[in-house]
């Protein structure tokens, strides 16, 4: 055992020595090819390193060509314009000094082929050495630009650079979330940030075509994981970090004007919803819609396609596209036929245990305070809840009793709800029908709120507390709903157990001595230790 073990300490060792030797030579051989054009193909080490299947190969590698290949940019040492082929450059009139250049530009279009092959790579950390190296390469071509035009009229950006590396971010078959968080940094730049959205736009359309619309789960989220790490600019002055600058016509540039960032942005979020998502993505895409998407658009009202196909689906869903739906009837005067139906079914048991709670009854809160809204539907909804609530937790009874006081104040016509004499003949029958999903047919009007009635015997206290006050006449003052919407069940009990008792209880009028004994020695008389 021993010699075998002796063995693989000197083995390891040995790789070790190997790896530092490598790296000593790969950062020589970039010196040598720097210093002496001689040495050019050594480049051809570099890049068989950039193939091993050893990872601190492959890392030494990167770094070695990000050296290489960026000095030479800033050098200008790579051919400029339509590269020719190789064996074209050996035969055609070239001289030394532009073979020389076609040779290294060849070399240099492999590396970035390589790495970007390397973004699909199974260790993370090679796949994000390759991208900063790519990042870094683009930086390079936005400033010593490998086409030949005439940049008085054209802007230089690497396109293409930009295009192939969200292309490759954006995989069919494997969960690149990581990858993009790193990439974040880089939409930060203005001009990055503009051409990542082009490039989301193209590429969506393609991908998505090419499946017919079908699902894609994992491409679909690598998508959207990208897209949500986009923070648009809100003012034109905000647009000053930039990879590249141009040094004419800067300002005319698209990628420095915020109206031309809002349409490509617009552009992307259309392009990518208008395709069937999976059921999951359509939750993640509503809860940010109104803050970061909205916002953002030149147009907001074109949403109205996504929004209501989303208001449709029911459940978590419609919940959550309320929230949009708000904002375009609020802010840009959307017209929405059949919104209070459609929110008044949204009206089920459910509602008082999904995650989104809160936010559903403060976006109701808002849609049912005008005033001018006809006293039957206000009844409906009114009912609907008292209904809903005779099997409600109590921390969502604590929402929804004040909620039916503030609508019973705001509608004093509604106050027939709560007092309702009734004659001997009558049947004691509930004429609400809870199953009509038109509140105009549900006969709320003619009902009353008996169901509060009943929860001032509920078993928490604070919930009949709250049911007690329609015994007497509701205050003008509305219930500000906001301080108990994100209250919990946890919370109540926590709340309950922290009360401090203020009086003290008699338990006894005699102080017991000892076992036994006290009280009278009632227990002594029937009662012995023997």
């Amino acid at each position: 055992m021993a010699p075998a073990k002796k063995r693989n300490v000197s083995s390891a060792k040995t790789s070790e020595k190997g790896v530092k030797t490598a790296k000593i030579d790969l950062n020589s051989k970039v010196e040598s090819i720097l210093e002496n054009r001689k040495q050019a193909n050594d480049v051809f080490d570099i890049l068989e390193f950039l193939q091993s299947e050893k990872e601190k190969d492959v890392i030494g590698a990167v770094s070695s060509c990000s050296k290489l290949f960026y000095a030479m940019l800033e050098r200008k040492d790579l051919f400029m314009g339509k590269l020719p082929g190789e064996d074209e450059a050996l035969s055609g009139g070239y001289s030394a000094e532009e073979k020389y250049r076609i040779f290294m530009r060849h070399r240099y279009n492999s590396c970035v082929e390589m790495l970007l092959e390397h973004l699909s790579h199974e260790v993370h950390s090679v796949k994000e050495s390759a991208l900063c190296c790519l990042m870094k390469f683009a930086a390079g071509e936005g400033q010593h630009p490998l086409e030949d035009l005439d940049w008085s009229e054209h802007y230089s950006f690497p396109r293409e650079l930009i295009q192939a590396v969200v292309y490759s971010l954006l995989s069919k078959t494997t969960d690149n979330s990581l990858l993009i968080s790193r990439f974040q940094e880089f939409l930060e730049m203005e001009d990055v940030r503009y051409y990542v959205m082009s490039s989301i736009r193209e590429n969506v359309g393609k991908v998505m075509d090419k499946n017919k619309g079908a699902v894609v789960p994992i491409y679909q989220n690598n998508v959207f994981t990208l897209m949500s790490n986009i923070s648009m600019p809100s003012q034109e002055s905000e647009l000053t970090n930039f990879m590249v600058k141009q040094e004419a016509k800067h300002e005319d540039w698209k990628a420095a004007k915020l109206i031309e960032h809002k349409r490509v942005f617009e552009r992307m979020w259309l392009g990518f919803l208008k395709y069937k998502l999976p059921s999951s993505m359509y939750k993640k895409v509503l809860v940010i819609l109104h803050d970061s998407i909205l916002p953002h658009m030149s147009k907001p009202a074109l949403m109205i396609d996504f929004l209501t196909a989303a208001y449709e689906v029911g459940g978590a869903i419609s919940l959550l596209a309320l929230n949009g739906l708000f904002v375009l009837i609020h802010q840009h005067n959307l017209d929405y036929p059949d919104f209070y139906k459609k929110l008044y079914n949204l009206l089920e048991p459910s509602i008082f245990h999904v995650k989104y709670r809160a936010r559903f009854f403060h976006l109701a809160n808002l849609f049912l305070s005008s005033s001018h809204l006809p006293v039957y539907l206000v009844a409906a909804f009114a009912k609907r809840l008292a209904r809903l609530a005779l099997t409600a937790p109590p921390a969502a009874l604590l929402i929804v009793l004040p909620f039916i006081y503030n609508l019973i104040r705001r509608h004093p016509s509604c106050r027939v709800l709560i007092h309702k004499p009734s004659t001997e003949d009558e049947t004691l029958e509930d004429p609400y029908l809870m199953d009509e999903e038109d509140p105009v047919q549900c006969c709320a009007l003619e009902s009353s709120l008996w169901e509060i009635k009943m929860l001032q015997k509920h078993y928490h206290p604070d919930v009949a507390k709250t049911a007690m006050l329609i015994n007497k006449p509701l205050s003008e003052q509305e219930d500000d709903i906001s301080e108990v919407l994100e209250i919990t069940a946890y919370e109540l009990m926590e709340r309950d157990l922290k009360q401090t008792q203020n009086k003290s209880i008699p338990l006894e009028f005699e102080t017991a001595s000892q076992l036994l004994k006290g009280g009278g020695d009632v227990l002594g008389q029937h009662f012995c230790l023997n």
